[in-house]
């Protein structure tokens, strides 16, 4: 190995050292309590099943695993979050290696994104968007090496990254039929290896469980995304407007990016050879789930929330670098590498500054102080452990991860969501 290409390895690991440090440190120094979806996967935690009534289990499984190793310190789930945010840029790392020779290129289709708020501003928030992440990498990174090497081993972690990513959040799968489309591909081609099929195995047997679960759940995770979405009272005109709103706040989102990438491109010179396989596979993964999800809101008429798309975009840097690398000059990256560090400073700024500076935030809720209020008036009124909390997922749930006992979460089910109802092994008392 020669000392560019260490130099090189070290960037990257210093690089993800720090993206981990600054966006652990940020969050738990300027906000006062969790944000409502790391909050509601702690309370879907505490009383862990297959499903909940919005989304598969895993945001709820990893959060509940880091709760039982070190309680309720919020600092830990902003790590939590940052761990799956480097792990996918490592994922990425990787399968950047099987593209280019040199590493530098690899280097810069990681480093550009960070000029895509996903992977940063909206990070301290460890949900179901972000639980996706590594997954989505590690998925995109194990079906190519599974095509290309056609090894048993990387066709099996392909059937189970792509299963956690399933119950990570549904989306997921628009990921798994671009790759559906890349094996068509390949089959016509004669190119197809039976051999993935091995990938199934894993793959069903770890959505089994859910799978049961949801059909003696009435499919009520299914019947919630399509709530969000707003399906169900669309008229002609949704069918044209919400698309329309959704490519441009994609391109909202990418032009950053595209600014970043102006620095490190001289020309903009496209040439495609839709005989190269690899970029064939980098054409897929990165445009086929975006145009599902386009197809998705033109079809239905229904609006597709920004934060949904939060994985989609993990693999442009090394599309656009693979497409470009001809153009990049090496030897004049100042202005990519000052480029990189504004954003790489003005991001974690930005977000402690309206964390400290706005007051009515989630983020602003008294969690703890409110618990322990709670314990004072339960230990008046019974004094024994309290054992179930009752109520809405941010109520509750906050209540359930301050509490010292960790009681396991219900959703009230009465006409009043806001009621709340705090349970010991006889009795339970309504907290108001």
């Amino acid at each position: 190995m020669t000392p560019n290409k260490i130099n090189i390895n070290n960037l990257f690991y210093i690089f993800i050292t720090f993206h981990l440090i600054v966006w652990t440190l940020v969050p738990t120094l300027t906000n006062q309590n969790l944000p409502l979806d790391t909050i509601e996967a702690l309370a879907w935690g505490s009383n862990l099943d297959w499903g909940f009534n919005k989304h598969p289990p895993a945001s709820a499984f990893f959060v509940e695993i880091f709760y039982k190793i070190f309680g309720s310190n919020d600092w830990v789930y902003y790590l939590l979050s940052q761990i799956f945010v480097v792990i996918s840029f490592f994922a990425v790392w990787k399968f950047s290696e099987e593209f280019f020779s040199d590493k530098i290129y690899s280097l810069l289709s990681v480093l550009l994104l960070e000029a895509i708020y996903f992977y940063n501003f909206t990070t301290p928030e460890f949900n179901v968007n972000v639980s996706q992440l590594p997954f989505w990498g590690l998925s995109v990174l194990y079906a190519w090496k599974g095509f290309k090497n056609n090894k048993t081993i990387d066709w099996l972690l392909f059937g189970l990254f792509a299963a956690i990513g399933i119950l990570s959040k549904y989306l997921f799968i628009y990921l798994l039929i671009a790759i559906d489309v890349f094996l068509v591909y390949a089959f016509f081609n004669k190119k197809f290896s039976y051999k993935s099929f091995i990938s199934l195995i894993p793959f069903l047997l770890i959505l089994l469980p859910h799978l049961i679960w949801l059909t003696e759940n009435d499919y009520i995770t299914i019947t919630y995304g399509l709530h969000r979405t707003g399906a169900g009272n669309q008229n002609f005109l949704d069918h044209i407007i919400h698309p329309i709103i959704f490519l441009g706040k994609q391109i909202g989102i990418l032009i950053p990016f595209f600014i970043m990438s102006f620095f490190a491109i001289s020309k903009f010179k496209l040439k495609i050879n839709f005989k190269d396989q690899k970029l064939l596979f980098l054409l897929i993964i990165n445009i086929v789930p975006i145009l599902l999800m386009f197809l998705t809101s033109m079809i239905m008429g229904v609006k597709i929330r920004t934060m949904w798309m939060t994985p989609f975009y993990l693999f442009f840097g090394v599309l656009v670098i693979y497409v470009f690398q001809s153009q990049i000059n090496l030897n004049k990256l100042k202005g990519f590498i000052s480029a990189f560090l504004i954003l790489f400073i003005f991001s974690p700024f930005a977000y402690g500054y309206i964390s400290v500076t706005e007051t009515d935030k989630r983020t602003d809720y008294p969690g703890k102080e409110i618990a322990k209020n709670v314990q004072e008036w339960w230990n008046d009124k019974n004094g024994s452990e309290i054992i179930n909390v009752i109520g809405n997922e941010w109520k509750g749930g906050n209540l359930s991860y301050h509490l010292k006992d960790r009681p396991r979460w219900y959703m009230h089910t009465g006409s009043n969501p806001d009621t709340m109802y705090i349970c010991g092994d006889r009795e339970c008392l309504e907290y108001k």
